[in-house]
């Protein structure tokens, strides 16, 4: 992949299609050279910031963008939903995962009042 390459998905805003997320995000990982570890740890970040987004489900969607850098992949995802939802909620458990799986991770509500997250997992990184 070149090193400005970039994937966006749109899913809707339920747990059975989180799935979808998951598995583009350990292709395009698989693809760099990330390790076996690496691409499960980012799968686990994945599901840890989505389910942050839309908790057990909501009416709505969710846009995931997958940006490769030269050295990581970076995935920004937003929530898309009629009550806008704010910034979302990580657990203490959450964010010490998180911060056992991913090199960078953060939470905040986006400019439309939704919630939103970037992660950032380097090649033979955490």
């Amino acid at each position: 992949m070149d090193p400005s390459d970039e994937v966006r998905l749109v899913v809707p805003a339920t747990p059975e299609f989180l799935r979808l997320a998951r598995v583009t995000a350990s292709g395009i990982a698989s693809r760099l050279g990330f390790t076996f570890d690496d691409v499960e740890d980012l799968r686990l970040a994945i599901d840890e910031l989505c389910f942050s987004l839309i908790g057990r489900g909501r009416p709505g969607t969710v846009l995931l963008r997958y940006v490769v850098r030269p050295d990581a992949l970076e995935v920004e995802g937003y929530g898309q939903f009629a009550n806008g939802a704010g910034e979302p909620v990580l657990t203490d458990l959450s964010e010490r995962i998180l911060n056992a799986l991913v090199d960078e991770h953060e939470t905040s509500a986006s400019s439309d009042g939704g919630p939103r997250f970037r992660l950032l997992k380097r090649r033979g990184g955490t």
